[in-house]
């Protein structure tokens, strides 16, 4: 019970969520109350609550904002940036930035997981670039380069960079990115957020050693997917 409750104390509602959650709660309750004294039966507002409590459970779960410490050495590690599951480990050529190939690791976020994301690792941002495009799924190759999407580049303390890539989904509407360039950052700070459905990719240097699996389950600012 102890562990349960101190799991619970380090649970927030993310910034993103709390206008929406309060605007939500604002019109169910007008709805629930219309149909409560609009009807003799009280059939449809069982029902509309029901259905609305149950979505909004699910809106509150994905509004999630754990608190979360990296407890070990950060010196040449990469972290999940992100909840979700390892859908991609292979070499790829990026073109937007580097232009030759790169250890690409994704994650793919369900509706389901918290969809706060976290610094990958240690350094300064170089750059921040958002681009509009398309809602593909998130888990196809092309949603990379043609999907809604914002581009970060961190240089780490040993001058690698990183480069990490938040992408939204065919549900996600709206990618957001809290990071500044030429701003020192580390892991546990927070590197933005993707409403609804998302992916997100960290490409590093040849030659880095993964620490995850395909399939394996990440928890964001937790789980070691990579040591440079």
């Amino acid at each position: 019970m102890g562990k349960r409750l101190r799991k619970l104390r380090k649970l927030r509602i993310h910034r993103e969520g709390v206008h929406i959650l309060v605007i939500s709660a604002f019109l169910i309750a007008l709805l629930c109350a219309a149909l409560y004294y609009a009807f003799e039966t009280k059939v449809p507002f069982i029902v509309v609550a029901v259905v609305s409590g149950l979505l909004y459970a699910l809106m509150l779960n994905f509004f999630r904002c754990p608190i979360r410490e990296f407890e070990e050495n950060t010196e040449g590690v990469v972290i999940a940036p992100a909840d979700g599951k390892i859908v991609v480990i292979e070499e790829v050529e990026e073109n937007e930035y580097f232009h030759d190939r790169r250890l690409m690791i994704s994650i793919f976020m369900s509706i389901l997981n918290v969809h706060a994301n976290w610094i990958p690792v240690d350094g300064r941002v170089k750059l921040v670039r958002h681009h509009n495009g398309n809602f593909h799924a998130a888990w196809l190759p092309k949603a990379s380069i043609e999907n809604e999407r914002s581009t970060i580049v961190i240089v780490t303390p040993g001058g690698d960079e990183v480069l990490t890539r938040q992408i939204a989904g065919a549900v996600a509407r709206r990618v957001v990115t809290y990071l500044e360039e030429g701003m020192d950052y580390e892991i546990d700070d927070h590197m933005g957020f993707i409403k609804f459905g998302s992916r997100v990719d960290v490409y590093l240097p040849l030659g880095t050693k993964v620490c995850v699996k395909l399939g394996q389950k990440t928890t964001g600012n937790e789980t070691v997917i990579a040591r440079l």
